[in-house]
Parts: C-alpha cells; structure tokens; sequence
C-alpha cells in the first residue's frame, strides 16, 4: 500500500460524541500508521465556550494515531468553512484525505476501505469521492461497494485532483442546472438536493456538501459507495448543529473488510434502482410520518419545572 491518507476530524462542542468517534477511529486496523489532524471549531456563543473547552482538554489526551496535530480556531468559522478550509489545506500537503466529523462511529475496516480505494482509482479523474455510509438497503444483492452519482457527507475521502473542482460559488453551480439536470441531480425528485441549494442560496443552510455534490455532478463524477455502512451517524440525538431526531438512517455497521472493488467505470444500475427504492419509501405511511413528527416536536419542547 503507499501512503496512507491523512485523517481530518472536525470537532466542536460535543465531547461525549468526540470520545466516541476517536474510540473507534482508534481502533481501525491502520490507526497507528495514519497521521491524524483535529480541526476544533473556535465558540460561536459564551454559552458553547466550556463544552468546546472539554473537548480541547480530551484532545490532548488522544493517542494511537502516528502523529497527532491539533488545529484550535479562535473564532468560530462554522462546519462548512472549517471543512473546506481544513481539506483544501491537507490535500495540498498529502494530495488525499480522509474526512470525519465528531459524530460517526466507524467498523475497523474504514480506513483501509478508504486507502486501498484511494489508491486504486487514484488516476481515474471521473472518481471524485469516496464514501463509508450506505443506507439500509434492503434485499438487495448489491456488490460490496459501487459506483453512484451523489456523495455523502458521512465519512468520506478524495483527492487533490478532485477537490479542485469544488466550486463554493451556490450562484454559479445553480446557473449550469436545466430542468433534467434538476431531475437528475434529484435522483428523479426523491431526494431534496435541489431544495439544499435552494435553501443555500436564501442562507437557510450552510452546507459545504451539496455544493461538493452539484461540483461532482457538474463534472459527470462518479462516488465509490459500500452497500453496507461503514459508519453510522451518532449524532441525530438533537445536539448537532444540524441534525434531528431522526432513525431513518441509522445502520447497522458492516464488520467485514471490503475485497470487492468496481473495475467498470460507471453508475451501478441496480445500486441506483434500490437507492430510489430506499428514498421513495424512506419516510413510511402517513401514520409513521405524523409518529415522527409528534416524537420530534415533544423533544423539542421545554422542559416544564
């Protein structure tokens, strides 16, 4: 294998989910020979001054990794500046990545899945990016990873030569997109991407993600996915930043190692075809999706005394 990928985790004010991400990045198969650097967020507010303090204090504390750097903000640049900030400057350094944020835990063979797909389609311009998180797809006989056109945020990876092309502009990437375009990008209306650039643009969100993904799919790129997660999102427990309470995603994590990689260049059909499957049904009936919301609006209410 040649050099392995260097790790960057983004990190705020959650210790609790930080413990958990490290504890299992740790323990990965190719921890001790990866060079780990922790991108940890400066305070927004004076209310998130001591949680972003506890966990620069258990940052200190983190080991096991071939090198360990820690980058502390002073200011608060937000997840989206921060993430392209801390990738474009390490691709520059290492020409590859391999990105987490504070909530994934990971199976002992992501960091290798990562590396060995780095490595293997490292010259092939039309790969763009390297995903861990799969839905729960169900039975469906899928090879262990494929190729799709959209990219998840969950655990990921790329290269120099791709990350170039990410294009921050929201008003140039949506000034490229026709109406089969939208469609396309979409996966046929199933999923919100067009609405997150929408949003983007009226400054409801600020997602680094969406604009990555319209960047790849811009250029006609291609993501390498697994069938089975390798990664699960912890952090859909109401204390991100951006996240809900929300179990639709949650996956069970594959324990085995990938030893199946795509040889031919192009989107999986079947892989695409049971992802749509997977969006179309994804929210359940009606009765399942005012459940969800009636449990989403009780935890978020105020505690009464």
């Amino acid at each position: 294998m040649q050099h392995l990928a260097p790790i960057a985790l983004f990190v705020y004010n959650r210790p609790k989910h930080t413990e958990r991400t490290l504890k299992f990045l740790q323990q990965n198969e190719l921890a001790s020979e990866s060079r780990l650097f922790i991108f940890s967020d400066g305070p927004k507010t004076a209310a998130d001054q001591d949680k972003v303090q506890e966990v620069r204090d258990f940052l200190k504390t983190v080991d096991g990794f071939r090198t360990v750097e820690i980058i502390e903000r002073k200011e608060n640049m937000g997840l989206a500046n921060s993430v392209i900030a801390g990738v474009s400057r390490l691709v520059k350094d290492y020409g590859q990545i391999i990105v987490f944020e504070d909530d994934l835990i990971s199976s002992p063979h992501t960091l290798t899945y990562f590396n060995e797909a780095l490595n293997r389609y490292r010259t092939e311009n039309k790969i763009m990016h390297i995903g861990a998180y799969m839905f729960h797809l169900k039975g469906e006989d899928l090879p262990q990873t494929f190729f799709y056109r959209a990219a998840t945020s969950w655990g990921w990876a790329t290269w120099e030569r791709a990350w170039q092309h990410f294009e921050p502009n929201i008003d140039t990437l949506m000034s490229k997109f026709d109406h089969a375009a939208k469609n396309a990008f979409s996966i046929e209306r199933t999923m919100n991407f067009w609405k997150q650039m929408e949003d983007f643009k009226k400054g409801k969100n600020n997602s680094w993600a969406i604009r990555w993904y319209a960047s790849i799919f811009l250029r006609g790129g291609l993501t390498l996915n697994p069938s089975q997660s390798l990664v699960n999102n912890i952090g859909h427990d109401g204390t991100g930043v951006h996240s809900g309470i929300n179990d639709i995603y949650n996956v069970i994590i594959n324990p085995k190692p990938i030893t199946y990689f795509p040889e031919k260049i192009a989107e999986n059909p079947e892989a695409y075809t049971a992802i749509k499957s997977f969006l179309t049904t994804r929210k359940g009936s009606l009765w399942t999706r005012l459940k969800r919301y009636i449990i989403q609006r009780f935890n978020s209410l105020p505690l009464i005394p």
